[in-house]
């Protein structure tokens, strides 16, 4: 596994500050060489030093192209990382305009073999051939450090009851370590795309969608639609386990999209309108009763009215049909004897 080593470069604005001086003096050394062979009369042999002077000016202006790729600027949210033949030297964090060796890599080496380069760029697929181009380039030396948003698609999954879902996430997410990101994985961007996918996958099958009233433990499971925030916090984990090879950090993953299959949602939403209903009649009958029980202790405590059990449990029936009825009720009025 690599590790960041931080590096300090040099400031750039000293080593602009040479280069011009050496161009004042090469280009001054060239004009002397060109004069001084100039003015020697016919047919007396020029100095020798104007000669070496001469070939040292062109030279040394030939070289002096070399150091202007040494030059670079970072903004905040920047690294360079520096490669140095092939070795990782280490990463310039610091924002500014700095100079190193001016061979140190500008990117990476392409990863993809000859025949698989072949193959995506006679293929009709823009994508096809933008990842061509990419394989033959490779990932560039200088790397975002900023905080960077993942908003991912819509997947089709099975809960823990094997019920299909539709879920989504969003993750926000920064490289933390620069050298792990470029040298041990491939496309570090690629790859926090498709484990943030799995992660959500996994997760998503861990957890059933809702609350199921034949299960034991319904009461304290977690779900994925009423726990949203232990969910999140578990898929946050999973995505920085999944994430540490590659130098990212997972700084918040959240749920954006929660919702039953098309294909079992009106099903589904039978069920919940059920069992709406039926704990909805289970408070009125609790209600009920408390209310038929209180009215016969209060009659038979008043001792008014003597009720034998024949008509304690006429009078009950008649009570719980008014109070749990849906429609209005219209009772009849005995105005004969009550036995």
């Amino acid at each position: 596994m690599s590790v960041e080593k931080q590096l300090k470069a040099k400031s750039g604005y000293g080593m602009l500050a040479v280069v011009i001086v050496a161009l004042v003096a090469i280009v001054g050394l060239f004009i002397w060489s060109v004069a001084g062979i100039a003015g020697t009369p016919d047919g007396v042999d020029a100095p020798a030093a104007y000669g070496l002077g001469l070939g040292a000016s062109i030279v040394a202006f030939c070289s002096w192209f070399l150091p202007l790729n040494g030059f670079f600027s970072l903004q905040p949210g920047q690294a360079r990382v520096c490669i140095l033949f092939g070795k990782y030297v280490g990463t310039v964090r610091d924002e500014g305009f700095f100079w190193a060796n001016p061979f140190y890599s500008k990117s990476m080496g392409g990863s993809a073999g000859i025949g698989e380069m072949l193959e995506l760029e006679m293929s009709d697929s823009k994508a096809a051939k933008a990842a061509a181009q990419k394989a033959v380039k490779g990932n560039p030396c200088t790397i975002s450090t900023r905080v960077r948003t993942l908003n991912g698609e819509r997947l089709k999954v099975n809960d823990k009851m094997g019920n299909p879902i539709e879920i989504a996430t969003v993750v926000v997410w920064h490289v933390a370590d620069t050298a792990k990101a470029l040298f041990d994985v491939d496309d570090y961007q690629s790859y926090v795309a498709m484990q943030a996918e799995t992660a959500l996958r996994h997760v998503a099958s861990v957890y059933a969608y809702d609350h199921l009233e034949d299960e034991s433990d319904a009461a304290g499971a977690i779900t994925l639609r009423a726990n949203v925030e232990e969910v999140s916090e578990a898929l946050r984990r999973e995505l920085a386990m999944r994430l540490a090879p590659a130098g990212v950090e997972v700084d918040d993953a959240r749920l954006t999209h929660l919702a039953y299959s098309p294909e079992i949602a009106q099903a589904m939403l039978r069920r919940q309108q059920a069992e709406a209903v039926i704990a909805a009649r289970k408070k009125i009958v609790e209600g009920a009763v408390s209310m038929v029980d209180m009215a016969v202790k209060e009659m038979a405590a008043g001792g008014t009215i003597e009720l034998d059990d024949e008509r304690k449990a006429n009078m009950a029936s008649n009570l719980m049909v008014v109070l749990c009825g849906e429609s209005e009720t219209h009772p009849i009025v005995n105005a004969g004897s009550l036995y």
